[in-house]
This record gives C-alpha cells, structure tokens and sequence, in this order.
C-alpha cells in the first residue's frame, strides 16, 4: 500500500513536471514571433519582444530610430527627441555643414551685438551716427559673405536666405535712426518699445539661434 503510494506522488510529480516544460514551450515560442518596430517619418525597424502580452524595444534603439538622445539624472531616463511641428518645413535630412555654420554663428553675434548696441544707445538718448552703426554693419556683412561662400547642402542655401532677412531687417531699423539723428528728428527713449520690426529683428534672432544648435534647417517664419 504504501509502495502504491510513493508510485502515485511520483507520478503526480512527473505530470507537474511535463505541464511547466509544455508551458515554457509555449512561453518560448510567443516570445519568438518576429515583429519589428517602426517610427513614422524615419528610415529603419527594430525588433519587438513579447512578454506576458506586452511589447517592449530596447531604449537605445528606440533612440537611435528616432534619431534622438539620452540622458541620465539621477534614477530617471530621460529620452530627448527632435522637435515636431506641422507648421515647420524641413527641407533636408542632411543638415547643416560645419562650415556654414561656423560663419553663420559668428553673423548671428555680430547681429546680437549691432542691435544690443542700438538698444541701449537709443535708451540712453545717445545720438545714433553713420560711423557708428557702420562698424557693425561691415562687420556682420563680412560674416555674410563668408557663409555665402560656405554654403554648400541645400539646408544652408535654405537657411543663408534667413540669415540675409535678418540682416536687412537689422540694417533697416539701424538707418531709420541714423536718419532720424541726421534730420535732427527727436527720438524718444522708448522708441523701440513693441517695434514690430526690433521684434522681428529679436525673434527671427531666437530662430536662428535654435536652428544652429539643432544643426537642422528649420523655416517657422520669424525670419520673414
């Protein structure tokens, strides 16, 4: 009887057994299935693997699909991706040159630098004079040209076009008050307070500044 006994547990044992291997099995075999991941608007897939009825992707290939970047702080993950907007053209997946971008940089400070100086000197009710304005002129003028000629990908043609809006834009509103001085025409100090186009002039600036550390062309309208 009790040899009965031990037969029966050992055959219960033996059943349990061969369930858990059929169910590891089947386990093995979902997590098989061939599914790959895609992003729309980016070339490539990655695999999928299922678990418990989920899907996951590895995080860095997460990243590098969607072609952003990760950072770490502390216990969190943070995944950085491009900018999306519908109202954005991008004209072109190979983005800025270095060299282009090199002499853009230095445009965009001399362009900073001619119209923080405009600012303050109106501010302080200082006159507005031809030589004065000129340096900074021939000077951001200068940078111009050398991106002209370092312009070579599509997206730097694209965006020198921006950055000769910006200029004149600059060089317009610079004349207006050097005119102003020449005329002896008083100039208020508030006189570029919501000035559409010192805001123009400011946010087509904010624009160009992104699109530089982006490296990618990026057309939002400021600069027109």
């Amino acid at each position: 009887m009790a040899k009965q006994m031990q037969v029966a547990r050992l055959l219960t044992m033996l059943t349990s057994l061969l369930f858990l291997y059929l169910c590891v099995l089947v386990f093995a075999h979902a997590a098989q299935v061939n599914r790959t991941f895609t992003v729309a608007g980016h070339s490539g897939e990655i695999a999928v693997a299922e678990m418990g009825g989920r899907s996951y992707v590895e995080i860095e290939a997460l990243t590098r699909l969607a072609n952003g970047s990760l950072s770490f702080k502390g216990n969190q993950i943070i995944l950085i991706l491009p900018t999306s907007n519908t109202n954005v053209s991008t004209t072109s997946a190979s983005g800025l040159t270095k060299e282009f971008l090199k002499a853009a940089i230095e445009q965009m400070s001399d362009i900073r630098e001619w119209r923080s100086t405009l600012v303050s000197a109106v501010q302080r009710g200082f006159p507005i004079t031809n030589d004065w304005m000129k340096s900074f002129s021939d000077a951001a003028h200068h940078n111009l040209r050398l991106a002209s000629l370092a312009a070579s990908s599509e997206s730097d043609k694209n965006a020198f076009q921006l950055l000769t809006n910006e200029f004149n834009n600059m060089k317009q509103l610079s004349d207006r008050f050097v005119k102003a001085n020449e005329s002896r025409t008083y100039t208020g100090t508030n006189a570029l307070d919501n000035d559409p186009l010192d805001q123009r002039v400011l946010n087509c600036g904010h624009s160009l500044a992104a699109m530089a550390a982006s490296g990618q062309f990026v057309d939002d309208g400021s600069c027109h």
